[in-house]
């Protein structure tokens, strides 16, 4: 492989960089997979829109921004001296915190010197006659590749609600994906903030114990649970340390790819109610979302046994926020638990029982525009305000793709296939595009699983692939239409097949208005897709087209 793209050095022109593999995105998986495709002693650039790496944790720096995984268990599992120097001080790591440990990685392993930052890549197009792909970025810098690996993140694309009116605000508005890194002070301001996902769930708490007064503006109630943050016990830190390789191993034979969990063994209505609720209590009681759902083996399958962990995380809101009506307002109604991502928070519900903390339900009362002062809801108008924080969350998936022009020379764009919803072959690769893959695509697991575990073992299949290639003298990989088409399907069977589809979630795309409700992730569980992914390399690359 390495003497074809020296040969395709050679016939560019001088002006233009070449590159055996050009990596879009330097976050957790942009750096893996320089680490990883550079070991294989090709030549790697790596082009980060930020002034850091991090991706994620890069631009969320929202307050009380942390992980809802584990800090043990949200970490690169590739180099074991790695894991086994970081110390995570907590149970669930700070944004911070994860910041430090992204950079520490990039410093151990050299990883900078590959990096381009501030650069954001704009377009993408591969010529069928050079069989390589020209990427060209905002500052009107062209580089070449034989291969493009699209590591641009799936909650990387912030979405602003284009309220009208927004610019006519007098105050300071924010996006929790866009934050300012010198942070924001809210002390003695009065506060609107709008949005109640993970992000806003995370971050109300803090910020009501600053403002002088908060309003929260919540469109559609979400669940969460409590996260029961601590200091890690240096003991349990110790004895994870000593079983990493085994419960890497381990997770990788899990639905979440998350070690550490009992499977369980019997559905939520094959017990008693007494049984149910003792189980839910130390659920609740341990803190943290796959514990909960791994209450009952048939909670994302089976109305019935749902509804059973959802009215028990009802009663939870209503126990803990003293008036009954702002309780009903933040109790979901509207989907199973489980089917969007379960929130982790610290005193979020309780937060609600402060003076300075008010609810609005803009289900029922929508908001209309921003005013200068505040806003206006079809009923009302609140405000003043100081400052308006927009939890509002992200294109997810497929925005950040789709904002980069990705063609085929003389094609359509990749934005243009994908108007009618995302098409993967096993969220690896889009037919129709050659020698481009995609780094925890839609139609893989991705956000349903630890999302780490799911980029390395993208990223260590695509290293695989390469290595069969020029094994094999192969120049070219491209994912065929019918294997691409029976894909989908299986993706939307298994989807179907589950409580899933019911919940308007950012799974299919409702929080952006016009885009076509299609469910992106695949829910058949880590373990089976990882299966399913290493069938496929064991039979030749099976639906895929490889050419010289």
């Amino acid at each position: 492989m390495s003497e074809v793209m020296e040969e395709g050095r050679t016939a560019t022109a001088a002006d233009t960089r070449h590159f055996d593999v050009v990596v879009v995105g330097g976050g957790l998986g942009g750096l893996y997979a320089l680490h990883r495709l550079r070991g294989l002693g090709l030549s790697v650039r790596v082009f980060e829109a930020g002034s850091g790496v991090g991706g994620t944790w890069f631009w969320n720096r929202y307050p009380g921004a942390r992980c809802d995984v584990e800090s043990m268990e949200y970490s690169y599992g590739f180099s074991d001296p790695l894991q086994q120097e970081w110390h995570w001080p907590e149970r669930y790591g700070t944004q911070p915190e994860i910041l430090r440990y992204i950079n520490h990685v990039a410093d151990r392993f050299d990883l900078r010197r590959d990096i381009q930052l501030n650069t954001r890549v704009v377009s993408a197009v591969f010529d069928p006659a050079a069989g390589q792909w020209t990427l060209g970025t905002e500052q009107g810098e062209m580089v070449t590749a034989r291969f493009c690996v699209m590591a641009s993140g799936n909650l990387s694309t912030p979405r602003v609600p284009d309220f009208k009116g927004l610019e006519s605000f007098q105050g300071k508005w924010y996006h929790t994906g866009l934050w300012p890194h010198e942070g924001v002070d809210f002390s003695g301001l009065r506060v609107g903030v709008i949005g109640t996902g993970s992000s806003g769930v995370q971050m109300i708490p803090h910020i009501a114990a600053q403002a002088d007064h908060l309003t929260v503006f919540q469109r559609t109630a979400n669940f969460s649970l409590p996260a029961r943050n601590a200091p890690l016990d240096p003991e349990k830190e110790r004895r994870h340390k000593q079983e990493y390789e085994d419960r890497r191993r381990a997770a990788l034979d899990t639905p979440f790819g998350i070690a550490g969990h009992p499977a369980p063994t019997q559905g939520a209505l094959q017990v008693t109610e007494a049984e149910r609720q003792s189980a839910y209590e130390r659920k609740w009681a341990e803190g943290g979302s796959i514990s909960f759902l791994y209450s009952y083996t048939d909670l994302l399958v089976n109305q019935e046994a749902n509804d059973t962990a959802s009215e028990f995380v009802r009663q939870k809101i209503r126990s803990i926020v003293r008036n009954p009506a702002t309780a009903e307002i933040l109790a979901p109604k509207d989907h199973p638990i489980g089917t969007k991502r379960l929130c982790l928070d610290t005193n979020y519900y309780e937060t609600y029982n402060r003076n300075n903390v008010s609810l609005v339900d803009v289900k029922s009362d929508p908001i209309q525009e921003i005013a200068a002062t505040g806003l206006r809801t079809r009923d009302g108008t609140f405000g003043p305000f100081d400052a308006i924080v927009f939890a509002t969350g992200f294109d997810a998936m497929t925005g950040a793709l789709r904002e980069i022009d990705v063609r085929v020379e003389g094609g359509p764009a990749l934005a243009e296939q994908w108007e009618a919803g995302p098409r993967t072959y096993l969220g690896l690769m889009v037919s129709g595009f050659p020698n481009m893959f995609v780094v925890t695509g839609p139609g893989s697991p991705s956000v349903k699983t630890q999302m780490i575990l799911a980029i390395e073992q993208h990223t260590d299949w695509i290293a695989d692939c390469l290595t069969y290639m020029r094994d094999h003298g192969y120049e070219r990989i491209e994912a065929s239409r019918p294997a691409q088409d029976a894909w989908v399907e299986h993706v939307n069977q298994v989807a179907d097949s589950t409580l899933y589809p019911l919940a308007n979630s950012w799974y299919v795309g409702a929080n952006i208005p016009g885009k076509p409700r299609v469910f992106m992730p695949y829910v058949g569980g880590f373990a089976g897709y990882k299966r399913r992914c290493d069938s496929v390399a064991a039979n030749g690359y099976e639906g895929f087209v490889l050419s010289r």
